[in-house]
């Protein structure tokens, strides 16, 4: 149905996507997520050209887009599209907000859109507003009548930029409700979204959009369950990484400490988490006296609150788990005692020593 092919686009020497290929066959739901600044809403507008590529190709049931043969008026009647702010006209009234694309684009007459207007209503929920003014109607029930309102124009393709992102959480709710009744329906729909779990239950597939490319796609059981890339795990599971380098054995202690607190305040980490993980940073080094060419790596799991403190060091082989450090030694016991699991490998000529840390991180 929508077939793209090296789809680019730049803004000067920025440059947003870069030959992203993909194809989206009739009665698919693709949900598209990844990072903001990424490109995603940039690839929506492109397949109904709001914004113009600046290479590639786009066709639509077989027909370039990008041709400057093709009716493109015509096409893009193909597909409606829902925006983050509604985009509703004021001066008039739900009702004719629903009926002026169809007469005045469709050759429907008043009676005709006006039948079709209150059925349209009473799918979203919102028959009683047909005489009311957008400025009348919440958040959540103006995204209800711009769905609407896309419906009225007898799309084939729904278009979703971010559509509950404007939305306080009590109203996210009635917009998505409506949504999946559509995906329920046969509608193909392209949905880019913040909403995980909404992704997760009603996609047939999902893009992941990182660095203006589809970085990993399929379904939301593989991406969501077992993504393949590393920039898609981080995101799937909002991981946060701390790094510092040591090529010292006179390193600066408390600025490395500074760092590690600046780290767990931004993601909002308890004064208790906090100082463990300092103390736990302090041990390990100890256990690393030997070495002056460390790297440190911590990544936190906003999803499932799981820390995982890597240290790796370059030299021969020495576990300090378990070679020249004696079992009773107060600051391994400690170590111990903080981690669920620590272990040690030796690997290209670096000591790795990974420790998943206890508690509620």
């Amino acid at each position: 149905m929508i077939s793209v092919r090296n789809l680019s686009k730049h803004y000067g020497d920025l440059v947003v996507l870069k030959d992203v290929t993909t194809e989206i066959n009739k009665g698919e739901v693709i949900s598209v997520i990844g990072p903001s600044g990424t490109g995603k809403s940039t690839f929506l507008r492109c397949l109904n050209l709001l914004e113009t590529p600046t290479g590639g190709e786009i066709l639509i049931d077989g027909i370039p887009l990008l041709d400057k043969k093709t009716n493109v008026p015509k096409i893009r009647q193909k597909m409606g599209m829902v925006f983050q702010s509604f985009n509703l006209y004021s001066h008039l009234t739900i009702l004719d907000n629903l009926t002026i694309g169809p007469v005045k684009l469709l050759d429907k007459s008043r009676e005709e859109a006006n039948k079709k207007a209150i059925e349209l209503l009473k799918l979203v929920g919102l028959a009683e507003k047909a005489y009311n003014f957008p400025d009348e109607l919440s958040g959540g029930q103006k995204q209800r009548v711009a769905i609407a309102r896309c419906m009225a124009m007898e799309p084939e393709i729904l278009l979703f930029d971010e559509p509950t992102s404007a939305l306080d959480p009590t109203m996210v709710s009635e917009v998505l409700s409506v949504i999946r009744r559509l995906v329920r329906e046969g509608m193909t729909m392209i949905i880019v979204t913040h909403e995980m779990e909404f992704a997760r239950n009603v996609s047939s597939r999902v893009f992941y959009m990182d660095q203006g490319v589809i970085y990993e796609e399929g379904t939301p059981q593989q991406i969501f369950d077992n993504p393949q890339k590393e920039r898609t795990r981080s995101f799937i599971h909002r991981i946060r990484s701390f790094t510092h380098h040591i090529s010292s054995k006179n390193y600066d202690l408390y600025a490395l400490l500074g760092e590690l607190e600046l780290f767990c305040e931004k993601h909002m980490l308890s004064k208790k988490e906090s100082d463990q993980l300092a103390l736990l940073t302090e041990e390990v080094l100890c256990l690393q006296s030997d070495f002056s060419d460390i790297d440190l790596n911590l990544s936190y799991s906003e999803k499932d609150g799981n820390l995982e403190f890597v240290c790796q060091s370059t030299g021969l082989p020495v576990n300090p788990l378990e070679e020249g450090v004696a079992e009773d030694d107060i600051g391994l016991r400690l170590i111990r005692a903080k981690c669920k699991s620590v272990e040690y490998k030796y690997e290209n000529g670096r000591n790795i020593l990974t420790l998943i840390v206890k508690g509620a991180y």
